[in-house]
């Protein structure tokens, strides 16, 4: 009855359609069978109690959305600066090009605070993040571009990792030494990494949930989900009921009534536990817990100071910086070092300055500038520009110590004490 054309024409259009499914998949080596592969794909990851799991979602969550913000605009925000080895130890590459690009603007669309927190961001969130070196024909560096992580696929092909991107219709391959290439956590294969928000859906997931049905909870006016027992003559008549009783609720919120009538015979009960008995808050503020664990980060910098008092609070801050700023920061500096000066002259690099992290209050900036410059640690100019202050230039260019501070064993003996003197009388020892 059908004839061979007709169903030709059907496996072709079945066969087009397989063809532009691989086509939208990042590798065409990934089988379409791959569960994984289809759920990045589909962007569709299931958590807890059916809450989607995605990069998207998991911003909604106040902790995830502060714990990366936070981490993001501290490393934007650390100046970082090309230096060039010296005999006397190191000078600021000011006239180098690549100081503008890493100090000041990456390229002519973006500012160097910028790039770099987009390039955390996409890093704490999706587990990767990828930048571009634009080169001229003398190998150069002229600008930096970010790429979508989600447009990358990376491979390693005879023994060289490739880097594979899809600019709309148009795709891309580039080599490990034209890319800034920073990972959350690199798999053992060297390629592939791992993406936070997915690995840790539950966690995640939990969180979205647990909002949720707080949401729903106050939405509803604090009325928990209820059963209603009575007699039912029928199905349509308890469907009724139920529209009944939902809408006198909704309207008992809405009139901010407290007091809800309910016919003869008729009774509600809530089902289930109410926020109080199944700890929703203490449940809540544990999850704020769990994402810092996530990222390594104190909770006190997600604004959750339950735990915490001035000592450990400060205590935390320290944390911080040795921890998880300065992780950050050397695998920062090591990535640029790697991918934008030459191999056989390293007299110039890069590196972050921490030091303004480290400020103290200016009380204890102070003391710390005083014992400096009394040990010969810092001339007065070195802090002077420390605080952005105008160098005075002579002596405050010198190195100073304390005169009373000399090597040990070379100490002062008490000076004798002077033999008394003769006076003839009374009014010369007075007048002496």
């Amino acid at each position: 009855m059908f004839g061979f054309t007709t169903t030709r024409s059907a496996e072709k259009r079945v066969a087009e359609a397989v063809a532009e499914t691989r086509a939208s998949l990042e590798s065409p080596s990934v089988p379409l069978s791959d569960v994984g592969a289809w759920r990045a794909l589909m962007d569709d990851w299931h958590g807890v109690a059916g809450v989607t799991v995605t990069h998207e979602t998991a911003l909604e969550v106040p902790a995830v959305w502060c714990a990366i913000n936070f981490i993001a605009n501290t490393i934007a925000s650390l100046p970082l600066q090309v230096y060039k080895k010296s005999g006397d130890g190191r000078d600021t590459a000011e006239s180098d090009p690549l100081y503008g690009i890493l100090h000041d603007a990456p390229n002519d669309e973006l500012t160097s605070f910028m790039w770099r927190k987009g390039m955390m961001i996409s890093v704490l969130l999706r587990g990767r993040g990828v930048s571009f070196i634009e080169r001229n024909k003398a190998g150069r560096v002229m600008n930096i571009w970010p790429l979508d992580a989600d447009n990358l696929t990376i491979e390693r092909k005879n023994g060289r990792k490739l880097y594979h991107y899809k600019d709309g219709a148009r795709e891309v391959t580039y080599t490990a030494s034209e890319v800034i290439d920073l990972t959350f956590m690199l798999k053992p294969d060297g390629v592939s990494h791992v993406d936070p928000v997915s690995k840790l859906k539950g966690a995640v997931g939990l969180a979205l949930a647990l909002d949720e049905y707080a949401r729903k909870f106050f939405t509803n006016g604090g009325v928990p989900p209820l059963a209603l027992y009575g007699p039912m003559p029928s199905p349509a008549a308890a469907t009724r009921a139920s529209q009944d009783v939902e809408k006198a609720v909704r309207d008992a919120n809405a009139e901010r009534r407290n007091v809800m009538i309910m016919p003869t015979g008729h009774e509600l009960k809530p089902v289930g536990v109410d926020p109080d008995k199944s700890q929703m808050e203490e449940a809540r503020r544990f999850q704020v817990e769990e994402i810092a664990r996530i990222y390594g980060i104190p909770p006190v910098f997600l604004q959750d100071l339950t735990h915490g008092t001035f000592s450990n609070t400060e205590q935390q801050d320290l944390n911080l910086v040795k921890h998880l700023i300065s992780q950050w920061v050397k695998a920062w500096e090591q990535e640029l070092n790697l991918k934008l000066f030459s191999a056989r002259n390293r007299t110039k690099f890069c590196e972050f300055n921490l030091d303004g992290l480290q400020r103290g209050d200016f009380k204890t900036r102070m003391d710390g500038y005083a014992k400096g410059i009394q040990n010969a640690i810092y001339t007065p100019d070195e802090v002077r520009g420390m605080e952005n202050w105008p160098k005075h230039g002579g002596e405050a260019e010198k190195l100073h110590i304390q005169g009373a501070t000399v090597p040990l064993g070379m100490q002062s003996t008490t000076a004798a004490q002077p033999a008394p003197a003769n006076y003839n009388n009374e009014d010369e020892a007075q007048a002496a």
